[in-house]
This record gives structure tokens, sequence and C-alpha cells, in this order.
């Protein structure tokens, strides 16, 4: 996969910008704030903000400080970047000749929609804990392309960037979840409700890096934290890079997830929980043992095992790598709390504990319901073992469960899975010893002859990642 600093759309505006972007920091401490329009201590200066607001993408020039007008605001700008903060309320487009960088939690809000062009850049600020967050009945219209993914990122620079340096990006739907209408970490907004079909947008070819920082005291966020979005939503070749806390979380919510990667999250790589009853294909995750936990973490409620709308995911597709040379990497697949759902067509190794493991007697009551089903997958190479319970402590026979529907234990031969510069998550011919099992006929899932995430004619991992750990 290409690093981040050899890629073309991107790494111009960063050898441009980067040490303007220190610089900015430094000023920032000694006061620099947003001009809001209509905002000041006099009915006089109040109409000439109004007056020098003009037409969205208009450069004005006020006391010696330009602003760059975006909806119905203006938000300072230096040497093509843009400040962004505060609550965006009408609809508004971040272009591609500028960068743009959050500073504080910025909100979409009040049924705005924030388009995102191809190629953009945008850098969450370290010192105020820049975030993203688009909330009920709001949308973000972020679609970048293989050749000009959009990137959210930290602003520190290049060989200096790390897990956990700004927020990351929340969405809040009004899906049901298991909840009810609840709200999410960290003071992160309203979610959930009585619309499955709920859209909060698109995103197609977007990478969030290094993010997940503290919002609050004991609360990372999620690289990507969809909150009770719903199945109106299109999401498709994401890349979560370097987090803090979880890659890709889900609560509740019905959202569809397809061309997925996680590398390198500090804590689970897909994680769900409240009732996610969306579907997920060609998905893969990395884990590197200095930092991680689980590749897959299901739960239905830690609350009620058996609160309904029930986590039951439809995935297909997925290839799950360990890190067996690091201290940490838990489990392949962690299912538990009364989490049901369908997996196949999976490859989960490399874990240091074991491969797959069904915990705690409501989830093993959906197993052996015939309302949790794995099948169809390969399991190599896990430490304590490919399938089994860790602790050894609830009699659930994990072996028996997945040895009569199709899974097997068996090298699936990836090309090079553990290569953290440039991996390789192509299957080998020892992939052949299982036969894909037929994804559901429906508008979501594609027709597969192939497990795993990827296949040796579609790596679509190619050209628009980063392995780029610094």
């Amino acid at each position: 996969m290409l690093n981040i600093g050899s890629t073309p759309a991107s790494s111009g505006k960063r050898g441009l910008f980067q040490h303007w972007l220190f610089l900015l920091m430094t000023i920032f401490t000694v006061g620099l704030t947003l001009a809001y329009v209509g905002c000041g201590s006099t009915e006089e200066e109040t109409e000439g903000t109004e007056e020098t607001l003009g037409s969205e993408g208009t450069i004005n020039d006020i006391d010696g400080k330009q602003y760059l007008v975006l909806g119905d605001r203006q938000f300072e700008f230096v040497n093509n970047v843009v400040v962004l903060d505060g609550k965006l309320k009408i609809d508004t487009t971040l272009s591609s000749p500028y960068v743009y960088l959050l500073k504080g939690v910025v909100f979409v809000e009040g049924g705005a929609t924030l388009t995102i062009e191809p190629g953009v850049e945008i850098f969450g600020e370290q010192a105020s804990n820049g975030t993203l967050i688009v909330a009920q009945g709001s949308k973000i219209m972020a679609e970048g392309t293989a050749d000009a993914p959009i990137v959210m990122s930290s602003d520190a620079a290049i060989g200096n960037r790390a897990r956990g340096q700004w927020g990351g990006l929340i969405i809040n739907g009004s899906a049901p979840t298991n909840q009810g209408v609840t709200f999410g970490e960290g003071d992160t907004g309203a979610f959930g409700g009585n619309n499955p079909t709920d859209s909060s947008g698109v995103l197609r070819y977007v990478r969030i890096e290094y993010a997940g920082i503290e919002f609050s005291p004991d609360n990372e966020l999620n690289g990507i934290a969809f909150q009770g979005v719903g199945s109106g939503t299109v999401a498709e070749y994401i890349q979560v890079h370097m987090n803090q806390d979880d890659g890709i979380e889900f609560f509740g919510g019905t959202v569809n997830l397809k061309y997925a990667l996680v590398t390198g999250a500090r804590d689970d790589s897909f994680d769900w929980t409240d009732g996610w009853t969306g579907k997920g294909q060609f998905w893969i995750a990395q884990q590197y043992g200095d930092d991680a936990d689980n590749g897959f973490e299901v739960d239905n409620s830690s609350k009620n095992n058996e609160a309904t709308p029930r986590s039951a995911a439809t995935i297909y597709n997925v290839t799950l790598v360990g890190d067996p040379s690091g201290a940490e990497s838990d489990n392949g697949m962690l299912i538990r709390e009364g989490a049901a759902g369908t997996y196949a067509n999976f490859i989960v190794t490399g874990f240091n504990k074991v491969g797959l493991d069904i915990d705690g007697e409501s989830s093993i009551a959906q197993a052996e319901g015939g309302d949790l089903v794995v099948k169809n997958s390969i399991f190599f190479a896990n430490g304590k073992g490919n399938f089994g319970d860790e602790k050894d402590d609830d009699g659930f026979d994990e072996a028996a469960f997945a040895l009569k529907n199709g899974n097997k234990e068996t090298d699936p031969g990836l090309a090079d899975p553990f290569n953290k510069r440039a991996p390789n998550f192509t299957p080998g011919a020892g992939a052949n010893a299982v036969s894909p099992a037929s994804p559901p006929t429906d508008v979501f899932f594609e027709p597969v002859n192939f497990i795993g995430g990827v296949s040796s004619s579609n790596n679509w991992t190619t050209g628009w990642t980063t392995s780029d750990q610094n």
C-alpha cells in the first residue's frame, strides 16, 4: 500500500503547509479566534461583518487578516489553510484548493450538509482536540476517489504523528438502537430513533489517521463512530489507520459498510454494540502488536443481553490479521453479550489468544439456536487455539460449533499479511480448501468466488491507503 508521503495527491500539500501548521499552533496559543458572521460588540461592527461576507469562496480582508467565506460564516484563512471551529448550520463545501484545520469540536448540525470534495485534506488540531461531529438530521457528503482520497489526519509533522493526536469522525443518525434515543460518548451528540433507512450522507474513499484523542476522562474516541446511523448512508472504501481506541465502531443502527480497512488500532479493529443490524462485505483488519485488542468485538448490550433490536450483523468476506510477534493482539473474533449474526468467508490468523470465542450464555444460546452462524471460513495459527474460550470457563465447544459449518484450520497462504510497511492480504492456493458461501442476493452484496477480504484479481486496498506509522 502507498505511503502518504509518496502519494502525489497529499505529499505536495503537506510539504507546503507542514511548517506553517507548526507556526499556526504557536499563534493559536496567544489568542487567535475565528470571525463569526453577525457577531460583534456593537451594531456597527455587526453591519460591517455582514457587508463583507460575500458568496461562498470569497476571501475578505478585515483588519489586516484574511477570511474565507464558507456557508454563512467566514473563517480565518492563512496560506491556504482554513481554520474551522464551532458549528456549521447551513450547507457548506470544503474545496480541494485549500487545507482545513479543525480547531476544537466542529459540529455539522441544524440539517446542514457538509460537502467535502475529492483530494481535500483536513487536519485535527492536537492542542484543542480537533474533532468532526455530524449531528442527527445533518449529512456529510465526503466523496473522494481512488486517485484523490479525502484524508483526515493529525496536524503533527510527518515523522511526529502518532495515535490519539486528534478526535476523529462521529456520525449521529436516527436509526434504531436497543438503548432508544441516547447520547454518544464524550458528549458527541444524541442518536437513535425509528428510521432504519435514515441517511447521514456518503463516505467514499476516506482515510482517518492518528485519531482517538481522549475526549473526556477515560473516554478515547474511535476513528469513526457510526452512532444510530441508518441504511440510507453510503459507506465504502474507508481506512482507519493508527487510532488510539477502536478503529470503526457501530452503536446500533442499520448502516452498511463495504471495502473497509483498519490498520494499527490500539483497541479493537471493528466493534459494535447496542443493536447494530447492518451488513458488511470486503473488510480487512491488520493489528500492530505493540498495542491491540480484538479483531472483532461484538456485543449486543452489556446492560441487558436480551435487548432488542439484537446486534445481528450479516458480514461476508473478511480478513482479520493479528500480530504474533507483538506483546498484544488478543482474539480474532470475540462474540458476546447476546450478539447474534452471520459471518461467512472469513480468514482469521495470527492472533495471540484464540481465533473464535463465543462468550456468555446469551450469545451461546444464539449459536445453539441458529441465529449466530460462522461458516465457510479459515482459522489458522492463532496462539492459544483457533477455536475456544481463552478462559475455558463457559463449557461451550467453539471447535465443534465451527467445524460443522464448513470452517477449516488450514494455511490460507496469505501473500504478506504481517508486513506493516507494505502488507499484501491476497490469499494463496491454500484458501481454496474452503468453498465460499454465496452472499444474500440483494443490492448491497456482490457475488464472490473466494474467501477473505480481497481477491487476487481485485486488491482494492492499492493506491489510496497508507501504512505509514509516523
